[in-house]
């Protein structure tokens, strides 16, 4: 699955885009440098049901933002994404 796969799984089964999950995660405190993964894993499956791999997914987004590793851009691997840059602000409003 893509990694965009995922943040689209995630608005499907919440509601929220990764771009709310940002301003949530900042809310709680959860951007700071400092803040643990595990902590986030912890509030993602409490209040979202969200299991690991999903939640790493949103760690991703939350502690590094919107860019990923170009080694998973193209290619044919089941982890490949179309583009260096993931899309936060919802499947309906993807250009």
């Amino acid at each position: 699955m893509s990694f965009q796969a995922y943040l689209d799984n995630i608005e499907d089964k919440t509601g929220l885009t990764p771009r709310e999950f940002i301003a949530l995660a900042k809310e709680r405190g959860f951007d700071a440098p400092s803040t643990k993964a595990g902590v986030i894993i912890d509030w993602l499956k409490q209040d979202y049901g969200l299991g690991r791999g999903h939640a790493m997914a949103l760690i991703h987004v939350i502690k590094r933002g919107p860019k990923i590793d170009a080694k998973h851009v193209g290619g044919s691997g089941s982890h490949r994404d179309e583009s260096d840059t993931l899309w936060l602000d919802g499947k309906q409003n993807r250009p």
